[in-house]
Order: C-alpha cells, then structure tokens, then sequence
C-alpha cells in the first residue's frame, strides 16, 4: 500500500466550514475509485494549507489520479500552486472502525 499527501497553500485563509463545502463538492469523484483505499481531507489550523492524505493498494493506482490533469483541477479549485505529493510505503494500517489490522503481502 501507499499513501500520497498532497498538500498546497491558499491564496487567503479558509475557515473549517468554507473548506468543509469545498470538500464536499469534490469528494463525489473519489468514491468508487479504482485502487483508492480511503481518503482524508485536511487543513491547517490557521487555513493557510489544505490538502489530502491518500491510502492506495499500490503506486500504479496512485500515479493514475496524480497526473497534469489533477493538477491543474485542484490549481483552479483552490486558486494554489501545484500540490507537492509525498510518497510513503503503507506496509501496516490498524483500523478501529473495522477492528482490522490491513497488511499486503
């Protein structure tokens, strides 16, 4: 597995409702994506930085979302430069949702 944080700054500060409308309206398109495990919304305390943490059952799947085309979608959404993306190996998650510990071989 792998997570991507993609994260940007905001031309101007965002409060937690404004960003929470904005996510909403966006989450739709990640429901149901091939590879997408889960995804989390965030942003700063302060509403300077928002951005995403992914957890994908590989990179192949993430490299399919994070492409030009995503970029310029969140540049003209949030009004930001391009999203960096950090790339990190998930070989463990513990989920106490679902009392599961999730490993890939």
């Amino acid at each position: 597995m792998i997570t991507v944080i993609a994260e940007f700054k905001l031309p101007q500060p965002m409060s937690i409702k404004q960003a929470r409308e904005t996510f909403l309206s966006t989450a739709p398109k990640y429901k149901g994506m091939p590879g997408l495990i889960r995804k989390y919304y965030f942003i700063d305390p302060d509403g300077n930085k928002a951005g995403g943490i992914y957890l994908w059952k590989s990179r192949e799947d993430a490299d399919r979302l994070f492409t030009h085309e995503w970029k310029a979608f969140v540049c003209g959404k949030y009004g930001s430069d391009d999203p960096t993306l950090t790339y990190l190996e998930t070989p463990v998650v513990v989920d106490n949702v679902l009392n599961e510990i999730i490993s890939n071989p």
